[in-house]
């Protein structure tokens, strides 16, 4: 990455970004990109919700969403999400406000309750590990640690993880009960799987008969370009290939509608959505169907979603760009950095020399731009090259994330030379 600089150059380079730094810090800034939530202007667009469902307090079905019951959620709600998870409404369900809080409570209904297909619980076994593509999801890996689930790295290819890593490893390690996976403009690359890492998902052999693929889908409708990324349906792929089991699949409506006021979704086979519906009937008399009622009314139905996130790209689009900009204009060239395009969800990936990521975002706090903490994009909050920051541009408006994005680039500029002078 690093561009061979004369002494004399290096020299020049690096008392311009301590000058630009200097400069930087006394502008006393305030600005945050540590989380990638909805801007107001995004939350603005479902304003709608709050005035909903008005004096109606009765589902298609004629179910007073008022009162108990209904712990598979609505099904006209779950139809209209049934195509933008790719699973059939009646292997969906619909929940509370977090899709976070479904994979927990599998991982924790696996761990205390026998899995379709396991011979014991998780807890009875000696060891359980997941397999964690990298860089990936900081809460994916805090809810292993959580449970002491051992998480066992693999890299992340332009077509989803190392399909060579993952084969060899299920294959031969029955302690691998599973796999993390965000598929479609992934968190924090913006990869999508193709086609043939879907399928090679869905038909390999794992030592573990209860072995499972938590899809975290959490990007599935949010596009950032005219041509939206389509990606092939793991659910059916699972069922066509004879492990109906395998697929966990995970989606909200948090980034679509209100991140405070969402619905998560969980679909799977028949089995799996069986065995977490009678778990969940001891800890649950029903969903927020008020809510659920909410967002089919606002929503209307799948053509209603795409017109919704059409808005929010139109909020979304812009940032990214500017993103892009300015880490062209002021990086580009330097061989100080590479950084992704995504297509869609939440996340740009700033690559950093080796060792350099933990002083950039502590020059940037000491700047006053907080960003995610190098390492957050790794088991354990490790990344062994410290070179990964995560980028999250959706809550800052145009003119805050412009100084943050300039602001970040003196940081970079300047740790990357301070460590070549070094």
């Amino acid at each position: 990455m690093t561009t061979e600089l004369s002494p004399d150059a290096l020299t020049g380079l690096l008392e311009r970004a301590r000058q630009d730094y200097q400069d930087l810090v006394g502008r006393g800034l305030s600005l945050d990109l540590t989380r990638g939530k909805p801007a107001p202007e995004q939350l603005d667009l479902s304003a709608g919700l709050l005035s909903l469902p008005g004096g109606r307090h009765t589902s298609a079905d004629g179910t007073d969403v008022r009162n108990y019951g209904g712990l598979q959620g609505l099904p006209e709600l779950r139809e209209i999400f049934a195509e933008v998870l790719q699973v059939p409404a009646g292997q969906l369900l619909a929940a509370g406000n977090s899709s976070l809080e479904l994979m927990h409570d599998c991982l924790v209904h696996a761990l205390l309750s026998v899995l379709p297909g396991a011979e014991s619980r998780w807890v009875d076994q000696e060891r359980i590990a997941f397999l964690c593509p990298i860089p990936g999801y900081d809460r994916h890996f805090a809810l292993c640690e959580r449970f002491g689930i051992d998480m066992i790295q693999v890299p992340m290819t332009a077509e989803g993880p190392d399909m060579d890593a993952v084969e060899r490893l299920v294959a031969e390690n029955p302690a691998i009960k599973g796999i993390w996976c965000v598929p479609k403009y992934s968190n924090p690359d913006g990869v999508c799987y193709s086609d043939a890492t879907v399928a090679r998902l869905a038909s390999m052999s794992t030592a573990a008969a209860d072995f499972r693929i938590f899809w975290d889908n959490a990007y599935a409708a949010h596009h950032l370009t005219d041509e939206p990324v389509e990606i092939a349906g793991l659910l059916a792929a699972c069922a066509e290939a004879g492990n109906p089991d395998r697929a966990f699949v995970f989606g909200s409506t948090s980034k679509i509608t209100a991140a405070g006021a969402g619905v998560a979704f969980f679909g799977s086979s028949p089995a799996n959505v069986q065995w977490l519906l009678g778990n969940n009937a001891k800890r649950s008399i029903g969903p927020d169907k008020v809510n659920q009622l909410r967002h089919v009314l606002f929503l209307r139905d799948a053509d209603g979603v795409r017109a919704h996130m059409e808005r929010q790209r139109a909020v979304l689009q812009p940032k990214f760009e500017t993103v892009a900009r300015i880490l062209d204009a002021e990086l580009g060239g330097t061989g100080l950095a590479t950084w992704t395009s995504p297509k869609g969800g939440y996340f740009v990936t700033l690559e950093v020399p080796d060792g350099c990521a933990k002083e950039v975002v502590r020059r940037a706090a000491e700047a006053g731009i907080v960003l995610t903490p190098a390492g957050a994009t790794h088991p354990y909050g490790d990344d062994p090259r410290d070179a990964v920051i995560r980028i999250a541009p959706s809550y800052p408006g145009l003119p805050e994330l412009e100084q943050a994005i300039e602001g970040l680039a003196v940081c970079v500029r300047l740790a990357g030379y301070e460590q070549q002078a070094r």
